[in-house]
């Protein structure tokens, strides 16, 4: 789509790097701000990428203008279209296409950064939701799955009060769910402005993501073929997701698989060519790693610890859920399915895809939870 005219050119300053092919992160301020202030923030991350602080094209209210309510709540989605659209026109001659872009933004920055990952997820390496909400209902697509192999950092303060907190809420909840996206998450005790924790945790988030991009690249996709389950094809999950936690360990929280399902499912794995089991390398005490004879004959990238061989592991009786390694685009299918969600830290310091599995409720999700273990399987031993 053409970007729009009435919008003055960009007006940005830049720290970091001066090397045009280093990774840029877009830093977007909030309402009553502008961009010679929160370019402070690069200060306080990692050396190595250029940082850029991009001022909202609407003058009114000193922010991304684009916002009904008073700037905090629900942007409209005409004038959402229009920003994203001006904004892309500055960022494809800043960043072409193979330069990787991370976005950070605070406030109102953190819902413009928020629309553009929905409207364009493949467009950027990862992005930064500080103290803000998503733009739902403005226009973009919120679908399950829709950021799937993205990494996304989201901090919220408890005592926010300028966000209303059914939107940071419904943001935290999208993005640690149904979102797919590999999602670090964390809430402070503070007010509307973002705590030094988060800053340190933010720094080492963008410092670990921007190295396994350097070493893997972003997320390709691919046609899914699921070699484990009857015609090829992942069915969808019934009823709602459980809860999982949203830190380290992940784990399932409720709905839990039945202990025998559970006994089952580990027979079942653990009879697969090749397989031996001992106690997770990665994994909590009691986790049960799936590992296949070391040096590996598949690729890294399928197993969750490869010098171990683990390219999977069920988790203790309390939980019963299953971590395991699989294509980015199958993991994608499996969190848009309703079968799981992408572990936090996929594509940051694991593999990209990276994904909690749940655990069965009864004999027919036994027989699709080995499937996809299955599948996992077969990429990982370079038979499938």
């Amino acid at each position: 789509m053409t970007a729009p005219t009435g919008f003055a050119p960009a007006v940005h300053v830049a720290a970091g790097s001066p090397d045009p092919a280093a990774p840029l992160v877009v830093l977007l301020h909030g309402r009553g701000s502008d961009e010679r202030e929160i370019i402070a923030l690069a200060g306080h991350l990692p050396e190595g990428p250029a940082y850029v602080a991009v001022r909202a094209p609407i003058a009114e209210g000193g922010g991304y203008a684009w916002f009904a309510n008073r700037g905090i709540g629900r942007p409209r989605a005409e004038s959402l279209r229009a920003t994203m659209d001006w904004f892309r026109e500055w960022l494809d001659e800043a960043a072409p296409t193979g330069r990787p872009v991370v976005l950070v933004g605070f406030s109102g920055g953190a819902a413009f950064a928020g629309g553009l990952l929905l409207d364009d997820p493949a467009r950027y390496a990862g992005g930064a939701i500080l103290y803000g909400t998503l733009p739902f209902d403005a226009g973009v697509p919120t679908t399950p799955a829709r950021l799937a192999g993205v990494p996304v950092f989201v901090a919220q303060g408890e005592e926010d009060t300028v966000i209303p907190r059914e939107l940071l809420d419904r943001t935290w909840s999208y993005l640690l769910g149904e979102s797919g996206a590999p999602t670090v998450a964390r809430r402070d005790p503070v007010g509307h402005g973002i705590a030094s924790q988060a800053v340190a945790a933010l720094a080492g988030w963008l410092h670990e993501r921007l190295t396994f991009v350097a070493a893997w690249g972003c997320t390709p996709t691919a046609p899914v073929d699921w070699t484990g389950l009857p015609g090829g094809v992942l069915p969808a999950r019934a009823g709602a997701r459980p809860v999982v936690s949203h830190d380290i360990p992940q784990e399932q929280c409720s709905d839990n698989a039945p202990l025998a399902l559970q006994e089952r499912v580990f027979a079942r794995v653990a009879a697969l060519p090749g397989v031996s089991t001992r106690q997770s390398a990665i994994s909590v005490p009691g986790a049960r790693g799936f590992m296949l004879p070391t040096p590996i004959n598949g690729p890294e990238e399928a197993f969750l610890v490869p010098a171990a061989g683990e390219f999977a592991h069920v988790h203790p009786g309390h939980d019963g859920s299953m971590h395991l390694a699989l294509p980015p685009t199958h993991a994608a299918d499996v969190v848009a399915k309703g079968w799981g969600v992408a572990h936090p830290l996929a594509g940051v310091r694991l593999t990209p895809g990276m994904v909690m599995l749940f655990g069965p409720r009864d004999d027919t999700e036994l027989e699709t939870v080995v499937g996809v273990a299955a599948t996992a399987h077969a990429w990982a031993s370079a038979t499938g």
